[in-house]
């Protein structure tokens, strides 16, 4: 589909960056002409006894298309006219659909068809699936309707509505629209604004833009730039290149992850520390959460080279402190640190890596010691502990070997074993492994290391 992107494609974003909101808008600024027309006939049947409509005929008939809105069904066209296919062709620097290759022009035309019929008084702003195939099994690309311009993918406009027929219903429309990357996509929005500007800046679209590549991108709306700009005391023009890069990276997946696969876990961004991709935190309970902070509010938009969900709040690549803060098992963790007076310590350059006991590890050190809480414990006692938990290496667990290995407790050397996982002093067992952060990785431990 290269061949068919807008030529405004290069002007911008991050991946297969990006991601979406949708505003509903209940009124409508503009007028359209609406002529609900009544018919027996079928859709292809009504646009092949219309002139204006000879070349999206002729198009339909070319890929085999034009039987199948013959039939039985129940589809919404939005129906270009031969001004619109006209102009396409000059964009496109063809002279006619005998240079547009099946494959493609299928592509494009199913890209103008949706299931079921939907009727202007039916159509709000928002993501639709149309039925052209996207890059996974399933999943139709999408386009955005926005209704207070009365456009699709802010390209083409609504000129005609509501010409009812007998398997469903047609909306002209004066331009040809075209399936579109993620990149696009963000463009097309502007929800997502800011988030171009922030790619742009970057110099991400280019390489977030290729369909050689698959992504999904947690995309942030214009208002969560502006809470990030604003809690951060910042300005855009503040933000630089090399800031924004591993940001926008944090909100893109190297892989296609629709919200029907979405599970809690941490998962790998495109984001980098280490050589080790970063983590990111999701929480599917209630709503999908993000680092236990950011929501997905818009899920499934399908582009040719990914899936966008939009979210609320820009997320940032997390240091070790911040995954734990993130995480509710880490909660007496935590609370260990803050007592120790640590958290600026483990909050520096790195690289950490940190075993981290669970809650249930506190509880159970808690009950061995016969006291109750952290309480019970002074600042002096928490120090030795817990750096005894620290080694000064970025050590992932593929990196790890039988052995000793020196703590930022000076006296004390932790013992691992890698013959069966990964077992620490001989009966620790590290029961989650590489979480990545900024500074350092964490490995999640089921007994509190005691010097």
């Amino acid at each position: 589909m290269k061949a068919l992107k807008m030529n405004y494609w290069v002007l911008a974003l991050f991946v297969g960056l990006m991601f979406v909101t949708v505003s509903c808008d209940d009124e409508d600024d503009k007028t359209m002409e609406d002529n609900p027309i009544e018919s027996s006939q079928s859709i292809t049947a009504i646009a092949a006894s219309n002139n204006d409509f000879s070349i999206l005929v002729s198009a339909l008939q070319k890929v085999g298309l034009d039987d199948d809105l013959d039939q039985s069904g129940d589809f919404t066209v939005f129906a270009p006219t031969n001004s619109a296919f006209n102009s396409l062709l000059d964009e496109l620097g063809v002279s006619s659909l005998d240079d547009i290759s099946d494959e493609v022009l299928t592509e494009v035309l199913l890209y103008h068809v949706m299931s079921g019929s939907k009727m202007a008084s039916n159509l709000q702003t928002g993501y639709y699936n149309s039925l052209s195939a996207g890059p996974m099994d399933g999943y139709m690309l999408s386009f955005y309707v926005d209704m207070s311009t009365l456009k699709i993918n802010n390209r083409a406009m609504i000129s005609q509505t509501d010409i009812e027929a007998a398997n469903g219903v047609i909306h002209v429309i004066d331009k040809v629209i075209l399936p579109m990357s993620i990149t696009d996509h963000a463009i097309s929005n502007e929800n997502f604004s800011s988030l171009v500007s922030a790619v742009v800046k970057a110099e991400l679209a280019e390489t977030l833009d290729s369909d050689e590549n698959q992504f999904t991108v947690f995309a942030p709306v214009n208002s969560a730039f502006d809470s990030f700009l604003e809690s951060n005391d910042l300005t855009f023009d503040a933000l630089t290149k090399e800031t924004l890069t591993p940001i926008l990276l944090y909100h893109v997946l190297g892989n296609v992850i629709p919200a029907s696969m979405v599970e809690s876990g941490y998962v790998s961004t495109l984001a980098s520390a280490f050589d080790n991709n970063i983590n990111l935190k999701v929480d599917v309970a209630d709503a999908v959460m993000l680092n236990s902070s950011a929501k997905v509010i818009v899920t499934d938009v399908v582009a040719t080279n990914g899936i966008i969900h939009a979210i609320d709040q820009v997320i940032v690549p997390p240091t070790i402190v911040d995954i734990a803060l993130q995480n509710s098992n880490f909660s007496i963790l935590v609370d260990a640190l803050i007592k120790a007076e640590l958290v600026d310590d483990l909050s520096g350059d790195g690289p950490f890596t940190v075993f981290a006991p669970t809650n249930d590890a506190f509880e159970d050190l808690f009950e061995a010691l016969q006291i109750s809480s952290l309480d019970d414990l002074s600042k002096e006692d928490l120090i030795p502990v817990l750096l005894a938990h620290v080694v000064s290496a970025n050590a992932v667990s593929t990196g790890l070997t039988n052995g000793t290995v020196p703590t930022l407790n000076a006296e004390k050397e932790i013992m691992v074993n890698v013959d069966n996982g990964v077992i620490i002093d001989n009966s620790i067992k590290v029961v989650a492994a590489d979480i990545q952060g900024l500074n350092g990785v964490i490995h999640v431990i089921d007994q509190v290391i005691v010097p």
